[in-house]
């Protein structure tokens, strides 16, 4: 009896010992790394709280406007033209500083931070990233139809980047970090800590390890402490007392109106990606200088505004009379299209800015139009048409982002109602396994698949593009290298790589030739004869992929 006792005991002391060693070693590294968090969420707030009272600065000396959310009162008050022309010169700034500063005059924004985070070890592009900032500010201070929630959370992973390049980070770390920086932006933009720390994992780590938890809602409960020091604890949208749900008869018409949600976002991201092809055509057709292309973006929308001024800016104040019943029907449907006209404009003309902020804008006028169409059709089984006001707002937004969840939490956080969460769930979840299949599962990662950056399809997919030949391949003349004659008979038969092709490009042709090998070479020119520097073996191949994923995969078990 005694001597299992003591050996339970001995296996105890162990277990203590063992468990102090890692306290006293690994303790005072994540002790600072989570210190690390919390300033950059704290600095990242800041940038979300200036970037804000920047459009607020910038729309009240040029619009007169007393709150950003009322732009369009104080826009329609103000003569035809200065509405014209405002969005005009916002833009032609804009284009001359992406062209200035950015290497493709387009401003980054959250697909950037996305790619940053899967494919650049945990960095964006500082001074395009600043810059993007800069023009996104000027475009939603000048009446840019876009959001602010994609230049805030580009320029903080911007901040992020810039630490991670002081510090040394890299890998998990560094990731990370970035997404430490996005959750306080995202809660410094909402007030909305939980939602920011589940978007910065959902959205842009895509993953949810449990080594990431802890410093990201570090950073995100920073970003919100700024916020709350400068507007206090109050939720960004009041709801009226009469929101109510009728719970069991009415959750039908939520269903339902999930369907219509994810169309319309399906619509809404379609309609800017449309725009932006028809932008590239009528650029290349007559040869327009990109630096002008913001401006003529801005033409449309002064033009749009003169009659319709609902349209300028994030749309906080439409969005707050979507869900609180101030609008019509005729209003609620005709604001709706014509907002997804404006994003289109302004994100297809490249004008900057984000699309959160307008899908809950076009989702609460589509809830409210539903709404007012279904209380009205079965009035003694519904609830408040503004209930379906909250719904849409969520289902819109949650099928743009690809994002049900901390979309779902936004929306409570936003109104400060958690007691209509059933009614809020059952349309997100609808609208986001509608919406989602109309694109690469959402706005962003379509975005990257329309520049061949295929992060949608996942790890699987995207990994094979971070190899290049001539980092896997063996060079010529060392051991274990092809032999150069046959190597020479398939360069003559037109097989073999570039030395910057990536695994992506070589594992088809493995794949279609049945070859152990292929030749990598450099190709000098038109009239020069490609140089051999190695081969690239199958088996190396697949190596270095099967490390690939199964480094990523022990990061998101993590």
């Amino acid at each position: 009896m005694r001597e299992p006792l003591t050996r339970v005991m001995d296996q105890a002391y162990a277990t203590c010992r063992s468990g102090w060693t890692v306290v006293r070693m690994r303790g005072p590294g994540q002790f600072l790394f989570w210190l690390i968090a919390l300033c950059i969420g704290i600095a990242s707030g800041l940038a979300a709280l200036g970037f804000r009272k920047g459009i607020e600065e910038l729309q009240h000396w040029l619009y007169h406007a007393q709150e950003h959310e009322m732009i369009y009162r104080a826009a329609s008050q103000l003569p035809w033209y200065w509405v014209l022309l405002l969005p005009v010169v916002g833009g032609l700034v804009v284009g001359l500083i992406l062209d200035r500063f950015t290497p493709d005059g387009r401003a980054r924004s959250v697909a950037d931070v996305i790619q940053g985070t899967a494919m650049n070890d945990g960095r964006v592009e500082v001074k395009a990233g600043l810059a993007s900032a800069v023009a996104s500010l000027l475009t939603l201070g000048t009446g840019g139809s876009s959001g602010r929630e994609g230049p805030v959370v580009h320029l903080a992973a911007t901040m992020a980047t810039w630490v991670n390049d002081r510090m040394h980070f890299s890998g998990i770390t560094a990731r990370d970090m970035l997404g430490c920086a996005v959750a306080a932006a995202v809660s410094a933009s909402f007030n909305a800590p939980i939602a920011g720390a589940l978007f910065a994992l959902e959205v842009v780590l895509r993953h949810f390890a449990i080594h990431a938890f802890a410093p990201i809602v570090i950073a995100s409960v920073a970003g919100t402490v700024i916020n709350r020091l400068e507007y206090g604890g109050v939720a960004e949208f009041s709801l009226p007392p009469e929101s109510i749900l009728q719970f069991y008869e009415e959750l039908p018409a939520f269903l339902l109106l999930g369907a219509v949600c994810g169309v319309v976002a399906g619509v809404l991201m379609l309609s800017v990606f449309w725009a932006e092809d028809f932008a590239n055509f009528v650029q290349r057709a007559t040869r327009m200088p990109r630096w002008l292309r913001p401006a003529c973006a801005g033409l449309l929308l002064g033009a749009l505004a003169i009659f319709f001024p609902h349209i300028i800016g994030v749309g906080y104040g439409t969005t707050a009379a979507a869900i609180t019943g101030k609008l019509l029907l005729s209003e609620a449907m005709l604001f709706a299209v014509l907002k997804v006209v404006a994003v289109a404009i302004t994100l297809g003309g490249r004008m900057g800015g984000g699309v959160f902020s307008p899908s809950l804008m076009v989702g609460g006028l589509t809830g409210l139009a539903f709404g007012i169409i279904a209380t009205g059709i079965f009035p003694e089984n519904s609830g408040s048409a503004t209930l379906y006001a909250l719904a849409g707002m969520g289902g819109v937004a949650a099928a743009v982002l690809g994002a049900p969840i901390s979309t779902t939490l936004i929306i409570f956080e936003l109104t400060g109602d958690w007691a209509t969460g059933l009614a809020v769930m059952v349309t997100v979840s609808i609208s986001t396994a509608l919406g989602t299949r109309m694109v690469d599962r959402s706005f962003f990662l379509t975005q990257l698949e329309r520049r061949n950056i295929h992060l949608a399809a996942g790890p699987q997919a995207y990994l094979l593009a971070m190899f290049r030949a001539q980092g896997v391949m063996r060079p010529e003349g060392t051991p274990g290298a092809a032999p150069a004659e046959p190597c020479w008979k398939m360069i003559e038969a037109g097989t073999y790589l570039d030395a910057a092709a990536t695994l992506e490009t070589a594992l088809p042709v493995f794949d279609r030739t049945g070859a152990a090998f292929l030749p990598v070479v450099q190709l000098r020119g038109a009239d020069q004869p490609p140089e051999l520097i190695g081969a690239l073996f199958h088996v190396d191949a697949l190596k270095a992929y099967n490390r690939a994923l199964a480094a990523t995969a022990a990061e998101e078990h993590s």
